[in-house]
């Protein structure tokens, strides 16, 4: 236990996802060796992210704009839409460069116990989505955990009378993982073997 600012700064540290109080002891101190110049850069940031990034308006993930790169980028297929849970996964499928079409946050995954449900994530935002004629394939790349399986499911059911092809992505990511931490290869060969879903 250290005293005063230090352990404040441990504290807050450990309260971040992922960070046990080792990990929280250990940037407290790097923080505490870094140059002025970069620990006000840091503070800069911190203070202004929550002003400054707001959820993009079409497919809900992190965005300094009304409306996100990828969404307003003409060169990406509008034809397919890549159903992930949260704005990270964005990320990890955009890492493994199999995949050029539109994403749709869904904002978590299904979770009675926690009293998540359908009405708690994006889900009635993409149904609206999916009215345009021009969408022909959703891809839904939740987690492989029981969440995510179960998220899946349940779009699927949605979605099967829709005329929609409704793929998931293929086996490949550990069960019980996170899209977040799979290697852009991994997850390549998942989105490029995904399953079809209607039948």
């Amino acid at each position: 236990m250290y005293e005063g600012i230090v352990q404040d700064l441990i504290d807050e540290l450990g309260r971040l996802p992922g960070i046990g109080p080792k990990s929280a002891q250990r940037i407290a101190f790097h923080i505490l060796t870094m140059e002025e110049t970069d620990i006000k850069r840091l503070a800069e940031i911190l203070s202004v992210i929550k002003e400054r990034v707001t959820y993009c308006e079409i497919c809900g993930t992190v965005s300094e704009e009304p409306q996100c790169r990828i969404c307003t980028d003409p060169r990406r297929d509008a034809t397919m839409i890549c159903v992930v849970e949260e704005p990270k996964d964005v990320v990890a499928v955009e890492r493994s460069r199999e995949f050029n079409g539109r994403y749709h946050v869904l904002g978590g995954a299904l979770n009675p116990g926690r009293d998540i449900g359908p009405s708690s994530l994006r889900i009635p935002q993409l149904m609206k989505r999916l009215q345009d004629p021009g969408i022909t394939e959703v891809i839904i790349a939740t987690d492989p955990d029981s969440e995510g399986e179960a998220t899946a499911t349940y779009l699927a059911r949605q979605l099967a009378q829709m005329g929609i092809t409704v793929s998931r992505i293929a086996t490949g990511v550990q069960m019980g993982g996170d899209l977040e931490y799979a290697d852009e290869v991994t997850l390549g060969r998942a989105i490029a073997g995904r399953r079809n879903l209607n039948s």
